[in-house]
């Protein structure tokens, strides 16, 4: 590889469109070249070029064995070419040629960059700054819905086997395409099922985009044995001989109070009013000992 010895100490002025004038230097004595600014006014004055136009040049002096560092009043802004580039910073800049300075200097060229939208800013947006994370508490967010278009998420009924039935194949899976569909061993019913009443269920998908269990006959599992149940995903529904699970996207899924499950990680959710129907919705373990 060769390598290139630059001695410089120069120094110089820049004079913007409004006529401010920001002096600095730039100071090399081997491989390893400063640029010092006493203002940002260069930077920031005019349009900044993106991470992917600047890479080019930084594997340029990378493959010469030169690197360049940006430097400005609160301290070192940019860095290309033969840099040690932290491995977090690569997730940024997606090169690692190309090292991102301290945080005072960055922030200033960011608030720019997010002022000019056209293409990707010098720097990185300010997502991922501050580093250190902040906490602020008693944040009141509005309930908002991860749910898809009406009857999205492929809404089905799977036949449940155990590992004393189950034969090595895919269960029987029931689509639920229509606003209701039956359950029994009726010949009209939609799913016939040896064993039942002749109406033994339905299930309704209502107007609040909700696929409803509705019993006629005796049913159990984790629904309501004596009226509707709001099925959710893994709801099981066991009539007689036959246990079927309801299964729908989670994207889709309405859950409590929105795109969410029934319960949650201690166990127990707090009552929650649905603002769609102004119901309390209590959580599915309660009453479970």
């Amino acid at each position: 590889m060769p390598e290139y010895r630059l001695d410089l100490n120069l120094d110089f002025s820049y004079t913007d469109a409004a006529g401010a004038v920001t002096t600095g230097s730039a100071k090399a004595a081997g491989t390893e070249v400063t640029v010092s600014l006493a203002g940002l006014a260069p930077l920031t004055g005019g349009g900044l070029p993106s991470l992917e136009e600047i890479k080019p040049l930084a594997e340029l002096l990378a493959g010469k064995g030169v690197s360049i560092t940006v430097a400005g009043p609160d301290g070192n802004i940019l860095s290309l070419g033969k840099v040690d580039s932290p491995a977090s910073q690569r997730l940024i800049t997606r090169s690692p040629h190309i090292k991102l300075g301290k945080l005072g200097s960055l922030l200033p060229l960011v608030r720019q960059g997010r002022r000019k939208p056209k293409g990707l800013p010098l720097l990185p947006p300010s997502t991922p700054l501050p580093l250190v994370p902040t906490v602020q508490r008693k944040i009141k967010r509005r309930i908002t819905t991860t749910h898809y278009a009406r009857g999205g998420g492929r809404p089905r009924l799977i036949f449940v086997q155990d590992a004393a039935t189950w034969t090595g194949q895919i269960p029987r899976e029931v689509t639920l395409t229509e606003d209701v569909t039956t359950i029994g061993s009726g010949a009209g019913a939609d799913v016939r099922l040896d064993g039942l009443e002749e109406l033994h269920a339905e299930i309704r998908h209502d107007g609040q985009d909700e696929y409803v269990l509705v019993p006629n006959g005796p049913v159990s599992g984790s629904v309501s044995r004596t009226g509707p149940s709001v099925l959710r995903t893994g709801a099981r529904i066991q009539m007689g001989q036959w246990c079927l699970a309801f299964f729908r996207e989670e994207f889709a899924d309405h859950g409590r109070p929105y795109g969410g499950r029934s319960g949650g990680e201690l166990a127990y959710e707090r009552p929650q009013l649905d603002p769609r129907t102004g119901t309390v919705e209590r959580d599915s373990s309660e009453g479970v000992t």
